[in-house]
């Protein structure tokens, strides 16, 4: 049987290409498949993913000047029409267009726009991952990443809730490896969410703010594995030329910008970069900030942030005069973490006041400091855990303060009350040292520990445990006589944490031990 003409032509155009193939001229795939194409056009038979190379006239083009192509007022005529069909053809399909499921239109980021997650995505592992392989460490020698995990979790939460948690860490003076690389991780789970769901981020995203330029280098070299993962980061630090910068900021739109204060704000100044829509700030080392003397610099960079970016500090140990400046720099909630056990990093920034007086004074001395907290704390309702020795003292306590003081307002339960005057409210949870676990420590400023626990072990508790969710903290505790078992650990719990040891707390140990 014959074969027909398409067959014959099917079969001498493999033999061409086989000879192709084999001989010395052969081309590469992609000029052959641009010559197979020219001969296609030539012969009439093209493909239906390449068109037509003609048009026809039409009324609204009669002759043929727009080669087919309509204008975009009728692009936009079409657009609406098509809308109005869409929209007339039920409300089922106008409920899942407009539904809580909906993929949303890109749009620009604002402070509706942030939205709160449960867990944290893959992509966040596989950053961290990245960032691991980067350093030249496996799980058996470098795994301090994942080490680290309850603490990378604690700051994720606060980051991705909404509205987010600003964080004090008070682990060491400056980030470790393993915090950065949990910080710059939870960006990019953060910049991928958001991208997913079609909001535009502003850049710099995440600002990193460094002492000094080798902790730049440092944090950037950190940050340098996430660039095969699209997220792009730049540091800016005196040991280069603003010129050169400034070349760098308008060729590239980091995700990413780690920075001294100093030259970040020659760089704002001469608008090569703009900060305003930055949504994380970090602060590496804030005692060597307050060393440089350069708050001003941090106060002014702060102020030009939007106030709804969420900001991380690291402080380490630091006195009062960083409460201060922290207090400044940290707006809204505030969740403090640490990395580090000691009762010295937990504890930091709890000022701890010690009272001496004898057994049968307490009540008034419980009443004095009252006062003086309602005096200190006038601007505001204070809120204060009086710790007692157990159930039974904690309700004596409460009934004799109630007859003491006279302007008190009894509470929903015995053990509560609020303390008024002109200056301003106290609002006094008066608990025995058995039923702590279920009074929520951490959420109180200031603890009254009118009774030294047994245990001395319970006192470091509520002392690591109190303001967890704002910069500082106060305990005051009173000590008697009776007490004399608990001075030295106290003593040595107050030196090392910068604080003076009273006269009579010595005079006490001294008592003890002759």
């Amino acid at each position: 049987m014959p074969k027909g003409d398409d067959a014959l032509a099917r079969k001498r155009g493999k033999v061409r290409r086989k000879r192709m193939r084999s001989s010395e001229n052969a081309v590469s795939t992609r000029v052959a498949a641009i010559i197979a194409s020219k001969r296609r056009r030539k012969t009439g038979k093209r493909r239906g993913c390449e068109g037509m190379c003609f048009s026809l006239p039409c009324p609204e083009d009669p002759f043929n000047e727009r080669h087919g192509k309509k204008r975009k007022a009728e692009d936009a005529a079409d657009t609406n029409d098509d809308h109005d069909k869409k929209k007339s053809k039920g409300s089922k399909k106008q409920e899942r267009a407009t539904g809580p499921n909906a993929i949303p239109v890109r749009k620009k980021e604002t402070g509706e726009d942030r939205l709160e997650y449960d867990r944290p995505s893959k992509f966040l592992v596989v950053c961290l991952n990245a960032i691991r392989d980067g350093a030249g460490a496996s799980e058996e020698d470098g795994g301090g990443i994942h080490d680290t995990a309850s603490w990378g979790m604690e700051l994720w939460k606060s980051c991705a809730a909404s509205p987010p948690s600003d964080v004090l860490d008070t682990s060491y003076q400056y980030a470790t490896r393993e915090q950065t690389a949990w910080l710059v991780s939870t960006a990019c789970d953060i910049v991928a969410r958001k991208e997913k769901l079609g909001v535009v981020v502003s850049c710099p995203f995440l600002l990193y703010l460094v002492p000094s330029q080798e902790k730049a280098v440092q944090v950037r070299s950190i940050c340098k594995p996430l660039k095969s993962l699209g997220i792009h980061s730049v540091s800016l630090h005196p040991g280069a030329s603003i010129e050169h910068q400034i070349s760098g900021l308008k060729s590239c739109e980091p995700e990413f910008l780690i920075s001294t204060p100093e030259r970040l704000l020659e760089l704002v100044s001469l608008k090569a970069i703009d900060i305003s829509n930055v949504s994380m700030l970090v602060i590496d080392g804030l005692k060597d900030f307050m060393d440089l003397n350069i708050i001003k610099e941090l106060c002014s960079i702060r102020g030009t942030i939007s106030s709804d970016a969420q900001v991380t500090i690291f402080s380490g140990q630091c006195d009062q005069s960083a409460a201060t400046v922290a207090r400044n720099l940290l707006h809204g909630r505030i969740t403090k973490l640490s990395t580090n056990d000691s009762v010295t990093s937990r504890s930091a920034f709890v000022a701890q006041h010690v009272h001496f007086c004898t057994k049968g004074e307490k009540t008034s001395k419980v009443k004095e400091i009252l006062e003086n907290v309602l005096e200190n704390h006038a601007s505001k309702t204070a809120k204060v855990l009086l710790v007692a020795a157990n159930d039974n003292e904690a309700q004596k306590l409460s009934s004799s303060l109630k007859l003491e003081i006279l302007t008190v307002n009894d509470g929903s339960q015995g053990s509560t009350f609020t303390v008024c005057s002109s200056m301003g409210l106290i609002n006094v949870l008066v608990k025995g040292c058995e039923s702590l676990a279920t009074s929520g420590v951490e959420e109180f400023e200031i603890v009254l520990v009118a009774d030294l626990p047994a245990s001395f072990d319970d006192y470091v508790e509520i002392l690591t445990r109190i303001a967890r969710h704002t910069v500082a903290g106060e305990v005051h505790v009173i000590v008697s006589k009776t007490d004399a078992a608990h001075a030295k650990p106290l003593a040595d719990v107050l030196a090392n944490s910068g604080q003076a040891v009273p006269k009579l707390l010595r005079q006490l140990i001294d008592q003890n031990h002759s």
